[in-house]
């Protein structure tokens, strides 16, 4: 949908900025021309970042990284400014659900990006993630994904501005989706274009044809599998999200079941997955912690007008050729 408007362009996931930012002591100080060719080299070759299926040219990436700012976020920035350009975009964005898990980094990143949290009924993103052919985990697992990225949720309404992070409902966008787009775009600054509500021109480039659990972006906005939890469940797994995720799926309108408490070993077992995926998290967070006490270089982006305000420094291009913000 964000893909289909006129100035913004959300490309396929690309599932290199978190690795990038953690192994960042690697490439050493992106001040230095030579530490940012080796990054770009790295973005662009390696088979694990799904930089193909950006359809930006290799060799142009890597020579804009080597001219361009000394940061991080700049090397990282360009892919996303580049493939924004294949379209004649000023706006990029990215999408992954565990974003919402790591806003401080992406704030890092992208000083002045924006947020947009789609938040699903539990039960519907629990069966989906089941059926996944990349997912691995077990229901415990997936239940445990949905209750951290609504704490999540809950801690950046509290912490961060009225104009940096938005929420919306998966089920209300798909009821109506121009209503839900219309204040969307509010918050984005952008003007509404009826186009974002048919979304299937832009899957033929924003969604790879591999990923065929994305079958439906290539098709007219549905609601066919909003409650389908139902029958997609078992009957002792929505006993338990609706147990352990029930104050949360209440907060944001979601009606309970009625379904019965679900066993304790179950309980018990959930409990015991989340704390073991906090411990994990804790550990990551410290690790990250002392990292940024030993970093080598900038890592803010300073791509957009936004981030060379934010940064202090003067605009190096005439302000109506750089984006304003990041999405």
């Amino acid at each position: 949908m964000l893909s289909s408007h006129p100035r913004l362009a959300v490309p396929p996931e690309t599932r290199f900025l978190v690795p990038v930012y953690y192994k960042r002591r690697t490439f050493g100080d992106m001040r230095i021309a030579e530490r940012r060719r080796a990054l770009a080299e790295y973005i662009a070759g390696d088979r694990s970042t799904k930089f193909r299926e950006l359809g930006i040219d290799k060799d142009d990436y890597i020579r804009q990284v080597v001219e361009g700012p000394g940061s991080l976020g700049s090397v990282i920035g360009t892919t996303f400014k580049m493939y924004s350009d294949r379209f004649g975009k000023p706006r990029w964005g990215d999408k992954r659900p565990s974003y919402v898990k790591q806003v401080d980094m992406l704030t890092r990143l992208f000083p002045d990006a924006q947020f947009i949290h789609l938040i699903r009924d539990g039960r519907d993103c629990v069966a989906s993630l089941k059926e996944m052919p990349w997912y691995t985990l077990n229901s415990f697992h997936a239940i445990s994904t949905w209750a951290e990225a609504i704490d999540a949720g809950k801690r950046l309404r509290r912490t961060m501005s009225e104009d940096s992070y938005y929420e919306l409902r998966y089920e209300d966008l798909t009821d109506d989706p121009s209503t839900e787009l219309k204040k969307l775009c509010h918050f984005l600054e952008e003007d509404y274009d009826p186009a974002m509500c048919s979304p299937r021109e832009a899957a033929s480039h924003a969604v790879p044809v591999h990923k065929v659990w994305h079958s439906n972006t290539h098709g007219e906005v549905t609601r066919a599998r909003v409650g389908s939890w139902a029958k997609r469940l078992d009957s002792w797994e929505i006993r338990l999200a609706e147990q352990a995720l029930g104050d949360r799926l209440e907060d944001h309108g979601y009606e309970l079941s009625g379904a019965p408490k679900a066993a304790k070993e179950h309980m018990l077992k959930f409990q015991k997955t989340m704390q073991k995926r906090r411990g994990a998290r804790m550990r990551k967070l410290m690790r990250d912690r002392i990292n940024r006490l030993r970093e080598q270089g900038p890592v803010p982006a300073l791509l957009t007008s936004g981030q060379l305000a934010l940064a202090g420094l003067p605009q190096q291009r005439a302000e109506s050729e750089l984006p304003q913000r990041v999405m």
